[in-house]
């Protein structure tokens, strides 16, 4: 696309005709643009893609800690030493009467998420049996998020209606290997790959803040873009004492909407969706709501507080959005 010359409205407009910008375009718009004007043709793609409907989903954190990897952010490594909570798969009445609290409450979608590389064996089973009685139970979408899972797994979890899988790409290939040695960019690419070949709507994003750069952002976003990502969480690093990354300073507000502004021009049609970090934002992410992020993860999220499920559908009414 042609973005010489052009206002960000000009260009929100092509993309709506149905243009999308390009890694070889120029993009120092993005990037140069006061915020607010950036933000006002984040919003008209926005309402051309994806109306006034905001999805909230929520997850449940099935069985916590003692993961064998080494991503530096993540509080549930056994590399690290953060005082997380530790425990196995939780029970499926457990899991159940959870979810159906969230499902009253009026979340879209519902999921289980793992600590570990992949979710194997008797845990895998137990996995499975639990999404089954979830599909008989609830009437909201099921989602997982269990790692590097094979083809077979991802055919298994299919079968018991579970609709959406969940797996980050967490930053670019380029800086990748700054975060995460124990397991490696591709692994995460031919994860999504075969789950989106068995069946299943992908959900995959990462966290910014973590010491990338911007260009490492915009060529993320590009590679959602190339992935066909339809729901994109943008979490922004609350780095936690512990971790390698405990002493990053928080990100500003200003740089997180920018962000998201980012995500939408390149993903016009995708839930960009906001994760951990809300706290950041004025008013719990409402300019974000309003310029860019069409999804929220609501409710108690991992080890990250977030908005509750109550005071977030109050926030949609009171912006005159509408939960999805």
């Amino acid at each position: 696309m042609t973005t010489e010359n052009l206002t960000t409205v000009q260009i929100a407009e092509k993309i709506i005709e149905g243009e999308r910008l390009t890694s070889t375009d120029d993009l120092k718009f993005l990037l140069e643009t006061p915020l607010e004007e950036l933000q006002r043709g984040a919003a008209l793609i926005q309402k051309k893609f994806c109306g006034n409907k905001i999805d909230l989903c929520t997850i449940i954190n099935g069985k916590s800690g003692r993961c064998g990897e080494n991503c530096k952010y993540c509080a549930q490594s056994a590399k690290h030493h953060t005082g997380v909570e530790e425990y196995e798969f939780l029970s499926t009445q457990e899991i159940l009467t959870v979810a159906k609290m969230n499902e009253k409450a009026g979340v879209n979608r519902f999921s289980i998420v793992t600590s570990g590389r992949a979710l194997s064996g008797a845990d895998f089973d137990k996995a499975v049996e639990t999404y089954k009685v979830l599909r008989e139970n609830l009437k909201i979408d099921l989602c997982a998020s269990h790692g590097i899972l094979t083809a077979e797994q991802f055919k298994r979890l299919r079968a018991t209606g579970v609709t959406s899988y969940h797996h980050n790409i967490e930053t670019s290939r380029r800086f990748f290997p700054e975060i995460c040695t124990s397991h490696t960019y591709d692994d995460r690419i031919n994860t999504i790959k075969l789950a989106q070949e068995a069946g299943f709507n992908v959900c995959s994003g990462g966290i910014i803040g973590m010491g990338e750069n911007w260009q490492d952002r915009i060529d993320m976003t590009f590679e959602l873009f190339n992935l066909k990502i339809k729901s994109i969480p943008i979490n922004a690093l609350m780095a936690v004492k512990g971790t390698p990354l405990e002493n990053r300073p928080p990100l500003s507000a200003e740089e997180i909407l920018r962000t998201i502004a980012i995500f939408r021009y390149i993903n016009p049609t995708a839930n960009i969706r906001l994760a951990a970090g809300r706290k950041l934002l004025p008013d719990f992410g409402a300019s974000a709501l309003l310029h860019g992020a069409s999804a929220s993860i609501t409710g108690n999220m991992l080890t990250t507080s977030g908005t509750t499920i109550k005071s977030d559908i109050k926030l949609l009414k009171k912006l005159g959005l509408e939960n999805n």
